[in-house]
């Protein structure tokens, strides 16, 4: 599959390290110009130089300060974002948090709630203000990460989870509200990968976060993690002509065989394909339940 976003506009979210500056990188490989943003100035900057570095005369590069939990900094920044590009084409919502770690009842309620407001409210938040640019140009395109919260339980880390399932509920619901206006909003599961999010998960006591679930990151981390390359792919994909049509999916970047999902498009956006659903008992075979 060649993918190109060549001549194409982008802002990646958390994305001076881990995922999102993989995400930029793949970004800038692929023709693209790309505005980071990150709270940590330093990271920031280093990132940018790298993304300046292996960037093309026709691409820009830009990186701006900014914390998704602050709404005046959100808007801020597609103010900026439509100054120094003459258009958005694509909006990367990367960054995310776990939040506090350990039994409901004990876990730090304000970190808790935060968690929420960076990882659920920024992002739908970031959605809110660059909608009304993609609908005057008829075409935009924006790719949510979600996690492995999304689509089973994650004890013990319930800011996450549920944050993350959030994502892609409001992913499924924003795409239908945006129908037939030539925006497509998707979700990705990128899997377990080494980045500061998984240090910071192995770096909790495993009775905190459970031990059955540490042990699994730790196994996987030993293992190589799974592969961010490949995540920053399926974003690329996704934010790119290949894919246009194919909207409301969450799509797992290591199990899901994206390279060709525009073949099975019709397939995937007549049905439930790749979305999260109730299961009810005959759909497992039970004769009772309805």
């Amino acid at each position: 599959m060649r993918v190109t976003l060549k001549g194409r506009y982008a802002i990646v979210t958390g994305g001076s390290m881990g995922l999102g500056a993989k995400i930029a990188e793949e970004f800038i490989g692929q023709g693209a110009s790309v505005l980071i943003c990150a709270r940590g100035e330093e990271a920031l900057r280093e990132c940018a130089a790298k993304l300046q570095d292996m960037a093309g005369p026709d691409q820009t590069v830009a990186a701006i300060v900014c914390d998704v939990a602050r709404e005046s900094d959100i808007d801020a920044l597609v103010v900026e974002a439509l100054a120094r590009f003459p258009h958005v084409d694509a909006l990367v919502n990367n960054a995310g948090v776990y939040g506090p770690m350990g039994p409901i009842e004990s876990v730090d309620w304000d970190g808790w709630k935060d968690a929420f407001v960076t990882n659920l409210f920024g992002t739908v938040y970031f959605c809110r203000a660059i909608l009304p640019h993609f609908k005057k140009r008829g075409y935009g395109k924006i790719v949510n990460l979600s996690g492995g919260g999304a689509t089973s339980p994650l004890p013990r880390i319930t800011a996450y989870a549920a944050s993350k399932v959030g994502i892609v509920r409001m992913t499924e619901t924003l795409s239908e509200e945006v129908k037939g206006l030539g925006i497509d909003i998707n979700a990705i599961a990128p899997g377990v990968l080494d980045t500061r999010l998984t240090d910071q998960f192995l770096g909790a006591d495993p009775e905190t976060v459970g031990s059955a679930l540490y042990t699994r990151v730790q196994e996987l981390v030993a293992e190589g993690g799974d592969s961010i390359r490949k995540s920053a792919k399926l974003v690329a994909y996704l934010c790119s002509a290949a894919s246009d049509g194919i909207s409301g999916r969450l799509i797992a970047a290591l199990w899901d065989p994206w390279p060709d999902l525009a073949r099975h498009k019709a397939d995937i956006m007549s049905g439930d394909i790749y979305t999260l659903r109730r299961i009810v008992p005959k759909d497992r075979g039970r004769d009772w339940g309805g």
